[in-house]
């Protein structure tokens, strides 16, 4: 499937100069069309959003601070958790044989509940996750979900919000280095191969899994770090590492 590019026009360049974007099926244009409040919104936390140094040295845990700030702010706005489940009732309707004296139809049924997948924000017909540094397979299950809300006529499209990877990881390395932290915890910054990230984000867009549901995909950049104040703009990085540069967690 190829990605489309909507979003040049349909959200403000204060977004696109700070965030990687990717869109399938002019997910930012649709949107802006049918949701204008929703994606308002959006773009007020986005603008309003900015990567601090602790996100990038410091470890998180379950829902990482960054993950949790993005949710806070879109909670404050509204949106809401929710969650896909889906129930299928059979039914068999047995017609009558009047010959036989039969007169009223015959029904059986049997109905099967799937409880489905969480979604971190939901807003009109908007679905949104924030995917920051999870295990890469979240990917699947976020857009699974999207497919299911999409084909079952309840939302128009969904935003992914996530991080880019080569540039992040040589900044948090930088900024690392730069707070005295060991080889071994430099490398480790946002090295593993199995987390979320927009290169495995775009590669499930572009093969076609969220279906003919619109889909935006937002990442973190660089470009969204703010140093503290007295930190330098940009960190000086010393001599590469004489260890390995492959990280084994």
């Amino acid at each position: 499937m190829e990605l489309t590019g909507s979003w040049t026009t349909a959200l403000p360049a204060a977004v696109a100069e700070r965030y990687e974007l990717r869109e399938t099926r002019n997910a930012a244009a649709v949107l802006a069309a049918t949701c204008p409040d929703e994606v308002t919104e959006l773009c007020a936390v986005l603008t309003g959003f900015t990567l601090t140094t602790a996100d990038l040295v410091e470890a998180g845990g379950n829902e990482s601070r960054l993950a949790a700030r993005l949710n806070t702010a879109f909670r404050e706005r509204g949106w809401r958790e929710g969650r896909v489940d889906t129930v299928v009732t059979s039914r068999l309707q047995v017609q009558p044989w009047h010959p036989a004296g039969e007169h009223g139809v015959t029904v059986r049924e049997s109905e099967v509940f799937n409880e489905g997948y969480k979604v971190d924000n939901v807003k009109g017909r908007v679905a949104l996750d924030v995917e920051w540094n999870a295990k890469d397979g979240n990917l699947d299950r976020d857009i699974g979900a999207y497919r299911a809300l999409y084909d079952a006529g309840l939302i128009d499209g969904a935003v992914l919000l996530t991080r880019t990877h080569d540039d992040l990881r040589e900044l948090a390395r930088e900024l690392a280095r730069a707070a005295g932290r060991s080889d071994d915890e430099v490398r480790s910054r946002l090295s593993t191969s199995t987390t979320t990230h927009l290169g495995k984000l775009e590669s499930r867009m572009t093969r076609g899994d969220a279906g003919g549901c619109p889909l935006l995909a937002v990442a973190i950049s660089r470009r969204c770090w703010d140093p503290a104040p007295g930190e330098p703009a940009r960190t000086q990085a010393p001599a590469p590492l004489m260890l390995t540069d492959e990280y084994v967690p």
